[in-house]
């Protein structure tokens, strides 16, 4: 996993303070990785049109003019001229050597968006919203300079943004790219070396990135094992029981030795999938919530009470009777939906979905700082998995998981780690993995998954 930061101005003071690099040379390092980018990739035959904000983003991009210079074509668009110091001093050196400075935005193979920098508190001006609307509407390749232009320092786009193909981050990550808003505008994220290593640049930090490598799959290691050695999940169906059922399904087929269904009528299971009317006394992990309906509190309570880890999904977000519960080892899986429901019956927040969408790690931390021990795993484009004062982001997920049953496939994935005696948190963060990952391995388009496929690609996951 990689490390996130809510800013990079204390790091990159960090450097200047501590480590003897100037403002000077971690400019040229910024400049240096973009014009590396760009040589990997883009033959010398691209015209490319650099577009420069007044300050240190702008000095950025006007500082990679001078690297491309004499091997590419080149043009500088710089609309509103330059105010910080660097970018002054770029803009001479570069008026020196004859970069080409052009007064208007021209077509071109690749755009390279230098106007605001991950810094951006305030709405864009409408000036600003014009050249990035006019940038966005050109077919070319679209490179962002730490981050797009219009995303703002906490993740939001208040007006417009730039649509970027690459995003080339200065030194680190920063939160603001992971908003689920700003996912159709960051594009493929790169990270540059500013002088030193990503280790030395970077401190210590509560926010992390999962990689794919991050995936912990159950691993059955001992010879000497039955069914028992790896947890029975009890899972309650309720008046939907497809949701249960496809969540034993998926538990199944992601480890758990035994899986149970909690229902009163007879249902229709697979072979493999036991039915129970009462709680199994060997239960290692119960999954309860999903489709839950009309017998929300005729069991809940009680199931609740049970001493086992629990994962609690969908209807049980809207009862009160939730709240007696947030002391145990518990992974809530809320949608926005449901967490604003929530969070108004934790008397955290009444707030709209909106209002959540544009501010999720904030609302992610102010619930996980009242309920330390829950782990929260926030569903969405990005989804959020947070325990106390630690918050992983995973940005496998895909518009394929926006069908119905997929959530439910989750729960159960959830559930079958905490019964083969996974950590929450580590349920949380590997389930919510492999959910996300059998999704890409899809290979039909994309509008077709069903919670079979989506359970069949769990089971193809390789260690």
């Amino acid at each position: 996993m990689q490390k996130i930061f809510n800013e990079v101005s204390s790091l990159d003071k960090r450097c200047y303070e501590e480590l003897g690099l100037s403002e000077d040379l971690l400019m040229e390092h910024a400049s240096l990785a973009m014009y590396e980018y760009i040589n990997k990739h883009f033959d010398i035959s691209s015209t490319i049109l650099i577009v420069c904000g007044m300050g240190n983003n702008g000095a950025d991009g006007i500082a990679l003019s001078r690297l491309l210079f004499n091997k590419y074509d080149v043009k500088l668009y710089i609309p509103f001229g330059v105010k910080s110091q660097m970018a002054k001093l770029q803009l001479k050196r570069v008026e020196l050597l004859g970069v080409n400075i052009t007064s208007e935005i021209i077509n071109c193979d690749i755009i390279v968006d230098a106007l605001f920098g991950s810094g951006l508190n305030k709405d864009l001006n409408k000036q600003s919203q014009e050249i990035i609307n006019t940038l966005n509407s050109i077919k070319a390749y679209k490179i962002a300079c730490d981050i797009p232009s219009g995303v703002n320092n906490i993740g939001q786009i208040t007006t417009c943004a730039y649509e970027a193909d690459t995003t080339i981050t200065m030194g680190a990550l920063k939160t603001s790219l992971f908003s689920d808003i700003a996912k159709d505008y960051v594009g493929e994220i790169e990270v540059a070396n500013l002088g030193v290593q990503r280790e030395v640049y970077e401190t210590n930090t509560n926010k992390y990135l999962l990689d794919k490598e991050d995936l912990k799959l159950p691993h059955r290691n001992k010879k000497n094992s039955h069914k028992g050695s790896y947890g029975h999940l009890n899972v309650v169906a309720g008046s939907k029981v497809g949701a249960g059922i496809i969540a034993s399904k998926a538990a199944f087929g992601f480890g758990a030795g035994i899986v149970s269904v909690l229902a009163n009528e007879k249902l229709d299971l697979p072979y493999h999938i036991m039915q129970t009317n009462s709680l199994s006394k060997n239960c290692t992990a119960i999954a309860i919530g999903m489709g839950l309906g009309e017998y929300k509190k005729a069991w809940a309570r009680d199931i609740l009470s049970t001493n086992v880890p629990k994962i609690v999904d969908a209807d049980l977000f809207y009862d009160e009777l939730l709240l007696d519960f947030l002391d145990e080892d518990i992974v809530l899986t809320p949608h926005p939906k449901e967490f604003c429901a929530f969070l108004k019956l934790c008397d955290i927040a009444d707030i709209s979905i909106n209002e959540l969408q544009n501010n999720r790690f904030k609302y992610v931390e102010k619930f996980c700082s009242k309920y330390p021990k829950v782990v929260l795993l926030l569903k969405g484009t990005n989804v959020i998995i947070s325990q106390g004062e630690n918050l992983y982001i995973n940005t496998f997920g895909s518009a394929v998981l926006s069908k119905g049953g997929s959530g439910d496939v989750l729960s159960g994935l959830v559930g079958s780690l905490l019964a083969q005696g996974y950590k929450p948190i580590d349920a949380g963060i590997n389930a919510s993995l492999a959910h996300a990952l059998a999704a890409a391995n899809y290979k039909k388009n994309d509008f077709s998954l069903i919670p079979s496929d989506l359970i069949e690609e769990v089971r193809r996951l390789c260690i």
